[in-house]
């Protein structure tokens, strides 16, 4: 099966086009809305010839599903969210619902990632008129960026993406790093409550300070976490190493290595005390600890548990974890999509971790070999968000190639 021929220059010209026409629409979540973008994107699909269902859980945050049957039944998914995190206008330079100025193209979600989704379209038009080796589908979904079940999670709920393997548009390459995510890192968030003896303050020995011992509690987590040595599985090893590489040159190849080799924690909130003249009765806090793919983070919950349970007037209201996920290095959906951004970007890629996790994480867990692909900027979720048209281009590229280059690895593994 040979791609079939497409004008570069036009291309460029439609991509860009393309990406200004998603980033018009205000899918700031919250609230999500992506109902006016489906549409849009329901009318384009189908001007190809190529049919398209929705599937709706939540009535404002719709997904669009497509199908290209291909040579054979084997399906390469192509996955991107239409929602983004939300802007205020007055932090930025340009318009951050679409303005083009030169080679850049600023807005959000421009990066992450309608201009990701820009490229799928692109891969649709591609093969629209053709067979291509492997079936495409296509997963234009909801509700992402706050980690809601409006979007994947209702998908597979319903059994509605069956696939072989998947590229998610999330941006893993700027000018300077390239690279394709092929895992992500475990979380474990934990809400502190503490209780202790409400006293005057001018009198405190007479109490007893739930924020001190909500304090001495935290200190423990994250001094003991952050200090412990993590068992990670062999086939992440390589992983590990090439993420240090990646991360190295923009933190530090001490930092990037503690970032994978030891669990990492952050103290999101903490609150407690009604005044400043009373001893507090209560307090508490949330902390997000993250840990490397594959380790087992039930193990390491339960060493947190009985750390807490050494401070008096301290315990865990509420514990959320999970376990990150990867895939093989060799996996051909890794070695493919690698191997062709090599090519497109003449340039070293890297098969990193993510440093967190999101629809790749629920896709792997329902057994679909995920990676995560696209070319843009490292002004993720920043005010003057943008993304270029090489970036555009080399997306699309990437992803048009794909189909071929992973049926191929398919037949590799099957002989």
């Amino acid at each position: 099966m040979t791609v079939p021929v497409v004008d570069r220059d036009v291309s460029r010209v439609d991509l860009a086009e393309t990406t200004l026409d998603l980033v018009a629409f205000d899918t700031s979540n919250p609230p999500g809305d992506t109902r006016e973008i489906v549409a849009w994107l329901e009318s384009t699909v189908r001007d190809l010839g190529i049919e398209t269902d929705r599937f709706v859980a939540d009535p404002t945050k719709p997904n669009l599903l497509a199908t290209i049957p291909g040579e054979r039944e084997t399906t390469l998914l192509f996955s991107g969210h239409l929602d983004t995190v939300p802007f205020d206008p007055d932090g930025w330079s340009f318009d951050p619902l679409g303005e083009r100025v030169d080679d850049r193209i600023y807005g959000r979600g421009t990066t992450d990632m309608k201009g990701a989704i820009a490229a799928m379209l692109h891969v649709a038009r591609t093969y629209a008129d053709t067979r291509p080796p492997v079936t495409l589908a296509f997963a234009f979904v909801s509700d992402e960026e706050v980690g809601g079940d409006a979007g994947v999670a209702a998908l597979l709920e319903a059994d509605r993406l069956d696939a072989d393997a998947c590229v998610i548009g999330e941006p893993t390459c700027t000018a300077d790093a390239r690279s394709i995510t092929v895992a992500d890192r475990g979380s474990i968030w934990l809400t502190l409550e503490a209780t202790g003896e409400a006293a005057h303050g001018s009198r405190p020995m007479l109490g007893e300070n739930a924020i001190d011992r909500l304090w001495g509690a935290i200190e423990t987590v994250r001094t003991r976490l952050e200090s412990r040595s993590l068992a990670i599985p062999d086939p992440v090893a390589p992983i590990v190493e090439e993420s240090v590489d990646y991360y190295a040159p923009s933190m530090g190849a001490g930092t990037a290595r503690r970032l994978f080799e030891r669990p990492t924690v952050n103290l999101g909130t903490i609150a407690g005390g009604e005044n400043v003249n009373s001893v507090p009765r209560h307090a508490s806090a949330r902390l997000d600890v993250r840990l490397t793919a594959g380790v087992e983070t039930p193990a390491v919950l339960d060493e947190v548990r009985e750390w807490i349970d050494d401070h008096e007037g301290v315990s865990i209201a509420d514990a959320s974890w999970s376990i990150g996920s990867y895939e093989d290095p060799d996996a051909p959906i890794v070695t493919a999509t690698r191997a062709v951004a090599a090519d497109v970007l003449d340039d070293r890629v890297h098969r990193r971790s993510a440093t967190g996790g999101g629809d790749a994480k629920r896709l792997r867990n329902a057994g679909v070999p995920t990676i995560e692909f696209a070319a843009g900027t490292g002004t993720v979720h920043a005010c003057d968000e943008y993304t270029t048209v090489d970036a555009l281009a080399a997306t699309a590229e990437t992803y048009s190639r794909l189909p071929a280059a992973f049926a191929a690895r398919l037949d590799e593994t099957e002989r």
